[in-house]
């Protein structure tokens, strides 16, 4: 087995393991617990994670090329769910527009897709995963996601100074700054171990919240809504990658990143402005599933 199927293997371990204990668990704990859990994450988890990763990998400022790859997979998505609402959504009401095309356009780079994209391509890579989701979240779910929501929802409102609260921006910009620094090397090595754990604890937490979905919409938006997001445009991506002279676990990277069902921050947009929650959860919940299918499909193509 070559390695990177046998990184496969190990990478559905893990996931199946993470999030089948945050199910099992996730039925044992009250709603209200998950919020400390989720703001820990959010505001201290994730940002040791980026700084313990990006201090642990070699920076050039062809990363940045990770985020033109992230808009073009983010306006691909909305154009094609423009599209398809066009012909096949006319009469859909405007909260199940939005609940639509949210989980095609914004994926969930962060807590599965670096993990996939640790196991599957190694940590050579990782700065442009995180350039990746930073442009997807800054891009999406702080940016052109919430206009869209604020927009099509039942509960008007302006997006704010979320983009600039964003502490996983924070904390790629300080990563940025200790890089040319000298550092002991337990320093590094100490946040690279807090990093890992930060991903399996937001896998566990993946696994509680999907526990607890009780509202699952019509399966048809859904399925349109992944195929979009999971299929045609990572597909898309890695037409237009291979004429690219990339270093193919580098386009492997792209893909993956590009092909991640969609995030847990489209259901928070979804509640804060009064989109359809049925569909938003039917397509976490049923997009996690298809990431198993879509994995072998992108390592057979672009591996």
């Amino acid at each position: 087995m070559s390695g990177e199927w046998l990184a496969l293997v190990r990478l559905y371990g893990t996931l199946l393991v993470c999030i089948g204990l945050g199910w099992g668990i996730g039925s044992h704990l009250h709603p209200k617990l998950l919020n400390p859990v989720g703001k820990f994450l959010f505001w201290l988890g994730m940002p040791v994670s980026v700084l313990g990763f990006l201090l642990n990998v070699q920076l050039s400022w062809r990363v940045w090329g990770a985020g033109l790859v992230s808009l073009l997979a983010f306006l691909g998505a909305w154009g094609l769910g423009e599209l398809w609402l066009a012909r096949w959504g006319q009469r859909w009401p405007s909260p199940q527009r939005g609940s639509f095309l949210l989980t095609a356009m914004v994926g969930n780079t962060g807590y599965v897709g670096y993990p996939v994209c640790l196991f599957l391509v190694g940590s050579d890579y990782f700065a442009w995963a995180v350039v990746f989701d930073l442009t997807n979240a800054l891009a999406g779910s702080f940016g052109l996601g919430v206009w869209l929501a604020a927009r099509l929802g039942e509960q008007g409102a302006h997006p704010g100074l979320a983009l600039v609260r964003n502490p996983i921006l924070w904390s790629a910009l300080l990563a940025l700054a200790l890089y040319p620094l000298a550092r002991p090397w337990w320093f590094d090595a100490g946040l690279q171990r807090l990093a890992w754990g930060v991903v399996v604890i937001s896998l566990v937490l993946t696994g509680v919240r999907l526990s607890q979905i009780r509202r699952w919409g019509q399966l048809k938006p859904v399925w349109v809504s992944l195929g979009i997001k999971m299929l045609g445009v990572p597909l898309l991506v890695g037409i237009i990658l291979q004429g690219l002279p990339l270093p193919p676990p580098l386009r492997l990277l792209l893909v993956l990143q590009s092909g991640m069902p969609p995030a847990l921050a489209t259901l928070i947009l979804t509640e804060t402005y009064g989109l359809a929650p049925g569909l938003t959860v039917g397509a976490i919940g049923l997009g996690l599933g298809l990431l198993l299918v879509t994995l072998p499909l992108w390592l057979f193509l672009f591996g």
